[in-house]
């Protein structure tokens, strides 16, 4: 274990190392001009230059890397540079209310998808099967901001049971991660369909039936173990896709998260809490998968990490 965990973390190091050069050069060769947003348009080309000059966005594309990434290291995301404040500082203050998003999201998204995933394996073939189906694909395929609408204007404005917006309460938190619930259930339903389907299919699920197990204990002590296990690494990849914030459902439910900061920093080009964001969502992939990883053979023991 001691072993695979630190070749994991090197790994890990490596592709945050990756992420934050790629992120990089896409912002250095960026058509948009941060330090213009600063300035203004009415600036004269020596206030501009000065200003760039300040920033340090004058110096080579490996100085400005070579200088953010010292920072980073030393957990220095940078400062703002229209709110003049730590990039740091600004992620920890909206961090609460998007973790608090993404564990009601994800817990919609296991109740909603394993349920649907789970009773359409049992029923394969029928018109229940089908029927689910149809609804997971309307599921993945719904555009967040119609469905976001849809149930604002239902749940909010016409039976007047959850606030219209804003952040602080459970109620607050209901619709956008039941939104967030139904977007990504269809993904855990097929998921889990095919793999339920597949361990019911297996030698040991017909050896307990002939044991005269029930089949409520067939399926809950020894089928859905084992078809979870591909459920815990798509947690894992939402876990960072969740901490990147989601940006639609953030901005019509007014939730205060990091996709609401990440969508004002790109308006305003302002690179350093871009970067922020986008390595901190990093980091929560590849947390996530770890700890996908290392929570598994506690689930199956078969399941060795070498």
């Amino acid at each position: 274990m001691p072993a695979y965990l630190l070749r994991r973390l090197f790994q890990s190091a490596l592709i945050l190392l990756g992420v934050s050069l790629v992120t990089f050069i896409l912002l250095y060769v960026l058509p948009a001009d941060p330090v213009r947003q600063i300035a203004g348009r009415s600036a004269t080309p020596q206030v501009v230059e000065n200003i760039r000059r300040q920033l340090g966005l004058d110096q080579p594309f490996l100085v400005q890397y070579g200088r953010y990434l010292w920072g980073l290291m030393q957990g220095d995301f940078g400062r703002s540079y229209l709110q003049k404040t730590d990039v740091a500082t600004l992620i920890a203050a909206r961090l609460p209310a998007t973790l608090q998003l993404m564990g009601g999201a994800i817990l919609c998204e296991l109740v909603l998808g394993l349920t649907m995933g789970i009773v359409a394996a049992l029923r394969r073939g029928r018109s229940l099967d089908q029927g689910l189906m149809i609804v997971s694909f309307v599921a993945v395929s719904a555009p967040q901001f119609v469905v976001s609408l849809l149930l604002l204007y239902v749940f909010a404005v016409k039976l007047g049971w959850f606030p219209i917006g804003g952040y602080g309460t459970l109620s607050h938190l209901v619709l956008p991660a039941v939104t967030l619930g139904i977007l990504g259930s269809g993904w855990y339903s097929r998921m889990m369909r095919s793999s339920m389907i597949d361990v019911l299919r297996q030698d040991y699920i017909r050896t307990a039936r002939a044991k005269g197990l029930t089949r409520g204990r067939v399926i809950l002590r020894h089928a859905l173990p084992n078809a979870i296990l591909p459920i815990v690494a798509m947690i894992g990849i939402d876990i960072g896709i969740f901490m990147g914030g989601i940006v639609v459902v953030e901005s019509v439910f007014g939730w205060p998260g990091i996709g609401q900061l990440a969508w004002q920093a790109i308006q305003r080009i302002d690179i350093p809490i871009i970067m922020g964001v986008t390595m901190v969502s990093a980091c929560a992939i590849v947390l996530g998968n770890l700890l996908a990883d290392l929570v598994t053979p506690f689930i199956d023991p078969r399941i060795k990490l070498k």
